[in-house]
């Protein structure tokens, strides 16, 4: 089962509310993506650390509904 990109971003919003996100699929088939995650949360934070936050947010998605996540995270 795929996950759609507007719900990944719902997701990552939920828990990263001053995200800035830019999600690419990959592989036109809604399970292999790319994403660019901006916040001032990150600030701080090992790269580790940062990409942790990000996977908490997908609320266990990650590896079940969502097969590939490519992260690329920012400070704002």
């Amino acid at each position: 089962m795929a996950l759609p990109l507007e719900e990944i971003k719902k997701l990552i919003i939920s828990s990263i509310p001053d995200a800035s996100i830019e999600i690419k699929d990959l592989m036109g088939d809604n399970n292999h993506y790319s994403a660019i995650i901006k916040s001032k949360l990150f600030k701080g934070l090992s790269k580790i650390e940062q990409h942790k936050l990000v996977y908490k947010s997908l609320k266990g998605k990650m590896g079940n509904e969502l097969h590939a996540l490519s992260i690329t995270t920012e400070e704002k």
